[in-house]
């Protein structure tokens, strides 16, 4: 119960309160109505001091209780303080509205400008076209680029000879931009400049090249039984290493792979650059971090950074595809751009996009582990083997957070995980929303679902009781904060969403039908916030006020659709005093901010937050003590300070603390906190296809203290469904035959590759944000939201299972491929029956 409650309802009008209503409750024996304190407020101009002496007023009302919750002299002084804090730091508190994203009327109008979008408006622009190469492995024989240069409009053809630096674009080193040997089915070996896109792709289409073509391995089990691995093999570890040694009931199981998952559709890269007088390179590229696409582009062409500019402007989405993968198109067109002293444009079909970009790291698991007689969990022994494709890319840091998330929110004493990346001959496969987060937890819920059945235990039940409790930490040594919030978060769904009365719903419903069988589950979620590269965890913001008072933000996040920018303007409005509208965000750019980390791990709002409030912080010092006690209108207190030569621009800073990790042992504090959710999906499947639909989905999110609900609400919708299509739909296939198309991406299209749309959606979808929740050290109290909700979405996969499972005998345990398409759950349906 809260000791002072505090409510206020004003008018204001030109900045001075005409209508005043206070409600206190706490303070006296029953709440009342502060009526000395509303006469003293009304025709009062609404600021600081306004508050300061009103207070003063407020000790008179009502008679203070004293007791064990909070002493009279407490109360008092809380309600003087609350009615502080709705001045904030200024007059405007913008933290916590329901504020539409910024560019939402831009967006849903068509003027939003994306890379590509200014192309039309630039003279003698060329395009670029890729040869790809029709091998999953060849080495290149032979390349003559010269019947190209016939076909009519073709400007140039980029070989590895034009590379005046590095002929590498990847920040490993091992990916060639004109490679000698190809490595996968689409991988470039030159670039065609054109005129018109269509006369580069004929002239694409003209150049010979020779093939001499090597084994090739395609399929992730293929790279196993090869042993076929590169880089670090991490281990995690606590406890003594065999599963089952002491504990009464074992189950042991070996899992098939995790699906992939494509990054790149509706998101193709769009780098263009042009070459100013002094041959300095200025790059717009739709890119998730700026300041690597600059150090890649520099490489290539053999300059120092400050001779290259990457401005991104916004993008229609990334989760994690435009993290590594633009750069190297990037220094493709950044080199054309040289050479020829023309803008370039490269912008990748939808086939070009499937075939040569990367994906979410498909994953095999293989384990082993050990129950208690009451069904904890004793012991784990995993070995995580992920998809990287031909390059390293990402894959060992998403590999170490996927061992950091097998735990998910589950204690487990004893535990041994192994991770190895297998190298494929198919696209350097990259960063996907949950960067190895949710193929991680994916096999302790894979276990717990398969395993709940063996023990005659409720999976509800099962997953509840071996939760994380307070004092107890992870694999890797981090002591999890705030556990409890999983349990409240799993206690409301339950009752929120009348779980009890809907499973006995289902089980007559069950029995009532031979041919439709519906299931519901709960499944929670605990996802670590900070990059696992403890250097990453930094951010920087440049912040201006101009003399009429409008404010300009640059900062060092880049704007993905995911509601970043209207944070950062409510940060700055907030933290300045101002109305919103008095604020604009500049589109990132590396020669205003520099040195940037990835939009990306989730952490941007945190990050980008921090900055951006340390650097308003600056500015509203200088001008507090500049006012010295006055009370002027904002735009009246900027003039004179401008006058009084006050810097009123600031560069801000901001590093996590409290961090630390040492990936040689896999040990540490990597994250600064961990994010929590629970999902309850129910399922309805048709036991003569396999096809299903989801009826409903109930989500309790923590957030903190959200700086943006509405922003936060869409990211808990949108990543969920993405979560959903990543489990139960999206199943990219490669060719693994022997023929001529071995290591072909077969789907490589919309029609072959199925996106979740409308008729995926829950019939009824329903979404709280958890409650008291703030989070102590970062930005006024708020949580990352970007990639938690996508592994709610379990919750589905794990309904599915239940239904699946109606269709067989009691304690049948159900083993259930990933992505569990309507065809892999009519399988699963079969292999129950018999």
């Amino acid at each position: 119960m809260s000791s002072v409650a505090v409510g206020f309802a004003l008018d204001i009008d030109d900045g001075v309160v005409t209508k005043a209503r206070i409600g206190l409750g706490g303070v006296a024996a029953t709440p009342i109505r502060a009526f000395a304190t509303e006469a003293a407020l009304e025709g009062q101009p609404w600021t600081e001091q306004t508050v300061d002496e009103v207070g003063e007023v407020m000790r008179g009302e009502g008679t203070p209780m004293d007791d064990h919750r909070a002493s009279a002299a407490y109360r008092v002084g809380d309600a003087r303080h609350r009615a502080a804090q709705a001045v904030g730091g200024g007059l405007v508190m913008s933290v916590g509205e329901a504020l539409p994203h910024e560019s939402a009327a831009l967006h849903v109008t068509g003027h939003a400008l994306y890379t590509d979008d200014p192309v039309h408006r630039t003279k003698d622009v060329l395009h670029a076209h890729p040869v790809c190469s029709p091998h999953a492995h060849a080495r290149v024989l032979r390349l003559d680029a010269g019947p190209a240069l016939d076909v009519p409009g073709v400007v140039r053809v980029l070989t590895a000879d034009d590379v005046p630096g590095v002929n590498d674009s990847g920040t490993k080193h091992d990916e060639p931009l004109f490679p000698e040997i190809v490595m996968f089915v689409g991988h470039a070996v030159c670039w065609v400049l054109g005129e018109t896109l269509e006369a580069a792709r004929l002239g694409a289409e003209a150049v010979e090249v020779d093939y001499e073509a090597l084994p090739a391995i395609v399929a992730l089990t293929e790279a196993i039984e090869a042993e076929s691995f590169r880089g670090n093999q991490p281990v995690v570890a606590r406890g003594t290493s065999r599963s089952g040694s002491t504990a009464p009931r074992t189950s042991s199981r070996a899992s098939p792979r995790w699906p992939a998952g494509s990054t790149s559709t509706s998101r193709p890269t769009r780098p263009r650059p042009r070459v100013d007088e002094g041959g300095r390179v200025f790059v717009q590229c739709s890119t998730q971090h700026p300041t690597e696409t600059r150090e890649i582009v520099a490489h290539v062409l053999g300059v120092h950074s400050h001779h290259v500019t990457v401005q991104c402007l916004r993008m229609g989405g990334g989760f994690g595809g435009k993290e590594m993968q633009p750069h190297g198109f990037a220094a493709i067109a950044a080199l054309g751009a040289i050479l020829t002293g023309r803008p370039v444009r490269l912008r990748l079909s939808r086939t070009h996009d499937l075939t040569m970009t990367g994906k979410r790291h498909g994953f095999h698991a293989s384990w082993k582990v050990a129950f208690s007689s009451t069904g904890r969990l004793e012991a784990l022994e995993a070995t995580l083997t992920s998809d990287g494709g031909w390059s390293l890319d990402l894959s060992e840091p998403v590999l170490a957070r996927a061992l950091c998330h097998v735990d998910n929110a589950y204690w487990i004493p004893h535990v041994r995980l192994l991770g190895r990346v297998a190298r494929t001959n198919k696209t350097s496969q990259t960063a996907f929303r949950g960067f190895g987060g949710p193929q991680g937890m994916l096999v302790i819920e894979d276990i717990l679902g398969r395993c709940a059945p063996l023990l005659g235990i409720d999976p509800i039940a099962l997953r509840s009781r071996n939760f994380y409790v307070d004092g107890q930490a992870t694999p890797y040594g981090q002591v999890v904060r705030h556990p409890e919030r999983v349990g409240v978060a799993w206690e409301q769904v339950l009752a929120s969403a009348s779980i009890s009365q809907r499973r006995e719903e289902i089980k007559a419903f069950n029995a009532a039908h031979a041919h439709t069988k519906r299931g519901l589950a709960l499944t929670p979620v605990k996802f670590g916030i900070s990059f696992n590269f403890t250097s990453f965890n930094r951010a920087g913001a440049l912040v201006h006020v101009y003399k009429d008072g409008s404010v300009l933000i640059n900062h060092g996040g880049t704007e993905m659709g995911r509601g970043l920018h209207t944070k950062m303007l409510q940060v700055a409005a907030t933290t300045l005093g101002i109305p919103i509208e008095k604020v604009r965000v500049a589109p990132t750019r590396t020669d205003k901010v520099p040195n940037t980390s990835a939009t990306a791990a989730s952490s941007s709002a945190d990050l980008n937050g921090g900055a951006v409030k340390n650097a308003c912080e600056q500015i509203r010092t200088r001008l507090t003590e500049y006012a010295d006690g006055r009370e002027l209108p904002w735009e009246e207190l900027v003039r004179e300070a401008y006058f009084a030569r006050v810097q009123l621009w600031a560069a801000g800073f901001y590093r996590t603390e409290g961090i630390h990790w040492d990936p040689s042992v896999m040990q540490g504090h990597p994250f600064k906190y961990f994010a929590y959710g629970v999902a309850a999906a129910e399922v309805e499947i048709d036991g003569f296809t396999g096809a299903y639909r989801t009826r409903r989905v109930d989500i309790v999110h923590d957030v903190g203290d959200s700086l943006s609900p509405i922003v936060d609400l869409g990211q808990i919708e949108g990543g969920f469904v993405q979560g959903l299509g990543w489990l139960t739909l999206e199943d990219l296939r490669w060719d693994e035959s022997d023929g001529p198309g071995r290591g072909r991406l077969t789907t490589q299209s919309a029609s072959t590759y199925k996106l979740p749309s409308f008729s995926e959606l829950p019939d009824e979808l329903n979404v709280a944000l958890l409650e008291h929740a703030t989070e102590d050290g970062v930005v006024h109290g708020s949580k990352a939201v970007g990639e938690p909700p996508l592994m709610l979405a379990l919750a589905v996969r794990e309904a599915l299972r239940e239904a699946v499972g109606a269709f067989g005998s009691f304690g049948t345990s159900v083993e259930l491929a990933s992505p569990a398409t309507p065809e892999a759950v009519f399988w699963a349906i079969e292999r129950v029956r018999t």
